[in-house]
This record gives C-alpha cells, sequence and structure tokens, in this order.
C-alpha cells in the first residue's frame, strides 16, 4: 500500500513531503526553509525568527474571528537512529518509508512521525480552504529533541495566541497537561595512556529495543551501557582490566540500544569463559521477557591502540556502574507518572578522552536538581569534571482550564469513551513557551506512536484518522472571546 492511498490523504501527503527533507536536530537549515515556502507559496504571512523557529500566520475563517486565538505547535527537528547494518545519511537522504498493516514504518530508521504528523497536521490546516478555524498561528520550533534551544529562543510577544495546541503526545487516548523538565549533565575527563599490558578483547551488547528515554524509561527496557558496565565489573574482581575505548549509545534522549568496549586482560580466555558461563547468562535471563533480542559478544580481537592504566580504568569502571539509571522517583501525586528519572545515554572512551552524557528528567525542580547533583557526586569521587547544562523547566498542570474541559467533552462525545487528562515524564515545549507566556492556556495530544527515539518508531494509521478528525472538531469549537 501507498502512503499516497491512505486516509486522511491530505495528511500522509504532508508527511511524505516533509520526510524526504533532512531534518536533524541542529541542522535544520534545509526543513526551515521547506517550511518557510510552504507559507509563503500559500500566500500567508510567514517569518524566521533570529533562532530558526518559522511561525506562520492565518486568518480566522468567516464566523470564527469572535473566538479565542489559537497557536498550533509542533518541532521540526526528528531524531535520528539507525540499525548498524543500514548504510542511511540522515544529513542528505529522505526517510525510506513503508506500509505495515495498520502502521507506518521507516526501513531501517527511526520514522520521524515524532513530531512529523504533527507539522503535517498544522501543513494541512494551513493549506485547507474548508476547515472552520479561528486565528491561528502555527508555530514550528527547532531543536527540540537535543536542547529545546527553538522554544527557549522564543521571545515574549512573538505570538498573541490564547490557546496553544502541541501537537506532540504519543497516545490519541490522552489528553496532556503537564510535562517534566530536564538537565544535560555531562562527565568528563581526560587520561593518560600506555602501552597494554594484555590480551585485548571486544565486549558488545546489541539488539535492544531502546525506546524514548522520558515516556519508556519506566519500562525496564535495557540499556547497553548499564549492561556493558556490569560485565566490565564483573570482571573486576580477578582481571586487572585496562580500558581502549568506549562506544554505547548516542542521544541523549534515546535509551542506549547497542555498546562497544575494547579492554585489556591478562588471561582472555578465562575472561570470556567466566562471564560467558555466569554473569551474561544471568543478564539474558533477567531481560529475556521485555529484551529478546538482546545479544551479548565476547570475543578476542586485535588492536594496536594505546590503554588506561589499570588505576584510571577502574575509576572509569567503576563511575559507570554507580550512576543512576531509569527511575528515580515516582510521583506522590499523580498516579503511575513517573516524577523523576535519568537516562546514561552516551558513554564515549577514545584516545584517553572520556565522555559520560546523561538526561535527567523531572517535574519537579529540586528532584531534577538532586538526580543531577547525585551524578555529580559520583563523578566527584572519581575524579572527573561534571558539567550541568540546556536545563529546562516542566510544565504545571492547570487540569481546570477551559480548553481542557472543552476537548475532554468533545472526545467523549466523539468517540464515547473519556479521554486520559494526565502529565507525561517526557520533555514538551509547553513549559518553557509557557514561561514567556504564562496566560496562554495550553495542551498537548497527538495520534499513537510506538517506539519514538528508536529505529522501532511507527505510526498508527487509524490513530491518525482520529486524531485528524479529533482535531477539526477542536478548532470547530474553539470558545469565544
Amino acid at each position: 500500500m501507498e502512503l499516497s492511498t491512505i486516509e486522511p490523504q491530505i495528511i500522509w501527503k504532508n508527511f511524505s513531503k516533509l520526510n524526504a527533507v533532512p531534518r536533524p536536530s541542529k541542522k535544520e537549515e534545509k526543513v526551515i526553509a521547506f517550511i518557510k515556502e510552504f507559507g509563503e507559496n500559500l500566500g500567508l504571512e510567514t517569518t524566521v525568527d533570529e533562532v530558526g523557529n518559522v511561525i506562520i500566520k492565518k486568518p480566522a475563517t468567516p464566523g470564527m474571528e469572535n473566538r479565542k486565538s489559537v497557536v498550533l505547535q509542533s518541532h521540526l527537528d526528528m531524531v535520528c537512529q539507525k540499525n548498524n547494518d543500514v548504510n542511511f545519511d540522515f544529513e542528505t537522504e529522505g526517510i525510506k518509508m513503508e506500509v505495515d498493516g495498520d502502521w507506518v514504518k521507516a526501513k531501517g530508521t527511526t520514522l520521524g512521525a515524532d513530531n512529523g504528523l504533527g507539522v503535517a497536521t498544522i501543513m494541512s490546516i494551513l493549506e485547507s480552504k474548508d476547515i472552520p478555524h479561528p486565528d491561528l498561528e502555527a508555530l514550528f520550533t527547532i531543536d527540540e529533541e537535543t536542547g529545546m534551544t527553538g522554544a527557549l529562543g522564543l521571545k515574549p510577544g512573538q505570538l498573541t495566541g490564547q490557546i496553544l495546541l502541541n501537537l506532540d503526545t504519543e497516545e490519541d487516548d490522552e489528553i496532556d497537561i503537564g510535562c517534566a523538565g530536564g538537565i544535560d549533565v555531562t562527565i568528563s575527563q581526560d587520561y593518560n595512556t600506555e602501552v597494554a599490558k594484555g590480551q585485548i578483547i571486544r565486549v558488545e551488547i546489541k539488539g535492544l529495543q531502546g525506546g524514548h528515554s522520558g515516556m519508556d524509561i519506566h519500562k525496564g527496557f535495557g540499556n547497553a551501557n548499564i549492561i556493558l558496565g556490569r560485565i566490565l565489573y564483573k570482571a573486576l574482581e580477578k582481571e586487572n582490566i585496562q580500558l581502549i575505548s568506549i562506544d554505547g549509545g548516542g542521544l541523549r534522549n534515546a535509551i542506549p540500544r547497542e555498546a562497544v568496549a575494547i579492554v585489556s586482560v591478562r588471561n582472555a580466555q578465562e575472561f570470556i569463559e567466566e562471564i560467558s558461563n555466569g554473569l551474561k547468562k544471568e543478564i539474558l535471563e533477567e531481560f529475556a521477557t521485555v529484551e529478546p533480542n538482546l545479544h551479548i559478544n565476547i570475543e578476542n580481537s586485535t588492536t594496536s591502540e594505546k590503554a588506561l592504566s589499570e588505576e584510571d580504568s577502574r575509576k572509569i569502571i567503576l563511575t559507570l556502574k554507580s550512576l543512576h539509571n531509569g527511575v528515580y522517583r515516582m510521583s506522590p501525586d499523580v498516579k503511575d507518572l513517573v516524577e523523576s528519572s535519568n537516562n546514561v545515554a552516551r558513554v564515549e572512551l577514545k584516545e584517553g578522552a572520556l565522555k559520560i552524557l546523561n538526561l535527567s528528567r523531572s517535574s519537579v525542580e529540586s528532584s531534577k536538581d538532586s538526580v543531577a547533583e547525585q551524578l555529580k557526586s559520583v563523578a566527584d569521587l572519581a575524579g572527573m569534571k561534571t558539567v550541568f547544562s540546556g536545563s529546562y523547566p516542566g510544565w504545571k498542570p492547570k487540569p481546570g482550564s477551559e480548553i481542557v474541559k472543552l476537548m475532554e467533552k468533545i472526545y467523549t462525545e466523539k468517540f464515547g469513551d473519556k479521554p486520559h487528562v494526565v502529565a507525561c515524564h517526557a520533555g514538551l515545549e509547553c513549559g518553557i513557551i509557557g514561561a514567556n507566556y504564562p496566560d496562554m492556556e495550553m495542551v498537548s495530544f497527538g495520534p499513537t506512536i510506538r517506539g519514538a527515539h528508536s529505529p522501532d518508531e511507527k505510526a498508527n494509521i487509524p490513530s491518525a484518522q482520529k486524531f485528524w478528525s479529533f482535531t477539526k472538531d477542536i478548532l470547530a469549537n474553539i470558545p469565544l472571546k
């Protein structure tokens, strides 16, 4: 089945056009130009602010001029992840898509439905001629996935809308009214290298499903960096290890799927046999249900590169073993909501230079600080440096707002069931935007997407149809000014 034949065709048409444009985070020049040209070709007022956000304004349709004005908001960038056996360049190629039953997928890469389906929906409303709506401001932000610099750079006074509809939620029966804030915690240190004293071993973790480091952090998925740390720590009991290199994980907001370490040990065969017959089996049994494709490969290798000293290697392994990963605290106020967490996202050791990238999240600022400080404390004990950056606020829920009540009413009448009004553990831009526009009512919703931030990402076709119909009804029933 071709995407062009799927209903609503206007959504999938625009999604296909968008996905033909490379749009990695921090490299959005092509997609900014694409959206700017789209707005200008429609004859609509289109501007690009100084950080790269695109704002397109569309007047109200006849009879809707007396309704509250609405900001429709989605982000242009996408998470770029691919399977190791896929040859793909996110900076030059468009996403290759396919239909699998009720789902749209990509071929070995992230799909970009997060937040491409939101962008495509806004594009469809902007070009429509028969959808009733009030005055609209379409806000397309940049760099949501790796720093939220677009939302952070949005200045007061650029928007006049009274209601913001963020189209970046991934369950079609949810109305999101709050989210977590986040902070990047980067641990680093440079070490001297020396000639490796032992035999060279390669330890590889692969086949994990990964996922969103906020929305999926409570699901018990494996983190390749943490599993690698367990293996290296276990080996310390009998071996004097020298680390040569580590390459684990990728983006801060993606749970690591793969990790590789090259190490030097005194007795390679004993190392391989002991881990393979002991800890490896235990780990595979632990994750058998949730990670059935997990593979742990330990084998002899060769390299001419130099290694770290045994003492420095020990410090790094103990640090990796000690860093908190996963849920830090559940919310005592909102049922089943993760309040605070950390993702040990990226571990890189190359030619003596170590970097460990973390993303700590929380809906409570003090708890977010506590997670970050715990990570720093571990690094301090190991003599490593820690830098905090990219901090952004959470979004405090307002369940009694007019737009939330309206959407609950429309959803219940339309679909015969009540929606779930929730707060999420993802980092939505609403909290940042709300800091500059405190009087703006905000809600986030969207179609069902699975596996976001991983090559398993897929978008549900019936859900997109439901989402499109719901969005149109919301716009047609926006309250009076």
